[in-house]
């Protein structure tokens, strides 16, 4: 059996890109064939604009749309902890990830694996999930889109014995 994994998903206010990475990859986490794979999945912010608030209405929406109907989370900002805790933690655009990489630099031997969640995408080419927070709902139904790709293909690549049950 393979090895059990932690992903973190981390945008900069923790209330609409990682909270929707979360949630989709939660709710294909906690099915057949990857259920007994993830170790834990979380998401945070680079900044602490929002903690303890729940996610955007419209990410809540666009999930519940998409029939995930029991997503949770208050939202945090990124701890030095979250390196050592988590095997992946997925920044949702560049500046997230050069926070993330910043605050690494600090922490000798930490076992996160920091990367843009984009590099995921499929296409031969790293994509970035833009904030959608000033946007309309089409910037949230195209981030639930690139974290359902990303998710996906992250799962096939991290586990490439387990074959997902159509």
């Amino acid at each position: 059996m393979a090895e059990r994994i932690s992903v973190l998903f981390v945008c900069l206010g923790n209330i609409c890109r990682s909270t929707m990475a979360e949630g989709v990859f939660q709710s294909m986490a906690k099915k057949e064939p990857y259920k007994d794979l993830v170790a834990e999945i979380d998401s945070c912010g680079t900044g602490g604009y929002h903690i303890g608030e729940g996610p955007d209405d419209r990410t809540i929406s666009t999930l519940e749309a998409h029939g995930i109907t029991d997503y949770v989370h208050a939202a945090r900002k990124v701890n030095a902890s979250d390196f050592d805790k988590f095997d992946y933690i997925f920044a949702m655009d560049r500046a997230n990830l050069s926070d993330l990489q910043r605050i690494q630099q600090r922490k000798s031997n930490s076992k996160a694996k920091v990367m843009l969640f984009g590099e995921y995408s499929g296409t031969g080419k790293a994509e970035v999930i833009s904030d959608p927070y000033y946007g309309g709902q089409q910037g949230f139904e195209k981030a639930y889109e690139q974290a359902t790709r990303f998710s996906t293909n992250f799962l096939k690549n991290v586990f490439p014995d387990v074959q997902p049950q159509l």
